[in-house]
């Protein structure tokens, strides 16, 4: 079966979000036109481009298995791709590319941030700044500790990486071992000897709350976690039970089953917990760069090269070095 020729003019269709994406590259390139969560699914069938711009949003994945064609290709400006998998779009010919090379240094930048924060009292000195209170402390070194990053992909490599350059010993773990790797079979071995748990991996049926009461009570009294993957690779009961009953040390979530996180939502009150807006890979210009790498693709694809980044949609993540990690 023959693939169909890029049409000379390709519709673009790019589900909204503010800011906007910056696409100036594309005029005259392509027919951009815009759509919100509620017409996305009449859109779907004029569009041979997807751009999910709201990366936040589920409305791909409501809207996808509606009547008429789909979109060839599927771009998301996030790492993560399952606010959007449905059945349908799994198991349909659409390519699915991600943000891959966009989010890597800064969220590797942002778990050292949190280490060194913890080891060092940075969140309690700050408190006792506002209170105008001196009172002295010892903190914890960082060099000569242990770590642990679930995730082999980009991201669980660049904050290894990180980590070791302050002195840390990195063990990470994929589905997989490969040379470097530990495969899934030794995470809870590795757990108990952990200074630092740090999640990175992809949400999947096999992922979805792996970090539950059993693996918070393989882990050191001394032990702090940190997520900066998905907020459903955790069973959030179970990380308040493991800070309450002095279970780890400490912990630090980017991310949350439910966000925005409910101005009530009592993990804002957990002792021990340093709770951040999902920002661990935003830095000044992320968004520019975001729109630069989606016009960069754009060109590759119109011009029937291979597309980069594309995501195993079975799997949920773009798989390293051919092995299922």
């Amino acid at each position: 079966m023959s693939v169909p020729a890029v049409p000379p003019v390709p519709t673009v269709l790019v589900l909204e979000a503010e800011p906007p994406p910056r696409l100036g590259p594309l005029i005259g390139q392509a027919d951009i036109r815009y759509t919100d969560e509620r017409c996305l699914a009449d859109a779907l069938a004029g569009a041979d481009v997807l751009l999910v711009w709201d990366f936040a949003s589920d409305a791909v994945r409501r809207a996808w298995p509606g009547p008429g064609p789909r979109p060839r290709w599927v771009h998301t400006p996030s790492a993560g791709v399952d606010r959007l998998l449905c059945p349908e779009f799994v198991a349909s010919d659409t390519v699915l590319t991600n943000a891959r090379g966009v989010f890597e240094e800064p969220i590797a930048e942002y778990v050292a941030g949190l280490v060194l924060a913890m080891a060092k009292d940075l969140p309690r000195t700050l408190e006792l700044q506002r209170g105008h209170e001196w009172r002295h402390r010892e903190g914890l070194r960082v060099a000569g500790g242990k770590a642990v990053v679930v995730g082999s992909g980009p991201i669980g490599l660049a904050i290894a990486g990180t980590l070791r350059a302050l002195g840390v010993t990195v063990a990470v773990t994929g589905r997989t071992g490969r040379p470097g790797i530990h495969g899934a079979e030794h995470l809870d071995r590795l757990l108990t000897r952990a200074d630092w748990v740090v999640c990175a991996a992809p949400l999947t049926e096999r992922t979805r709350g792996m970090f539950d009461a059993r693996r918070f009570g393989l882990m050191q009294p001394s032990a702090r976690f940190v997520n900066v993957g998905r907020g459903a690779l955790v069973v959030e009961d179970a990380l308040v039970a493991a800070l309450g009953e002095r279970g780890i040390a400490g912990a630090a979530l980017d991310v949350f089953e439910r966000e925005p996180l409910a101005p009530d939502d009592r993990l804002w009150e957990v002792p021990g917990l340093i709770i951040s807006p999902h920002m661990s890979g935003d830095t000044v210009g992320w968004r520019d760069r975001l729109g630069e790498q989606f016009t960069e693709l754009f060109a590759l694809w119109k011009a029937g090269r291979p597309l980069p980044n594309v995501v195993d949609k079975k799997r949920g993540y773009i798989p390293s070095h051919d092995t299922d990690t």
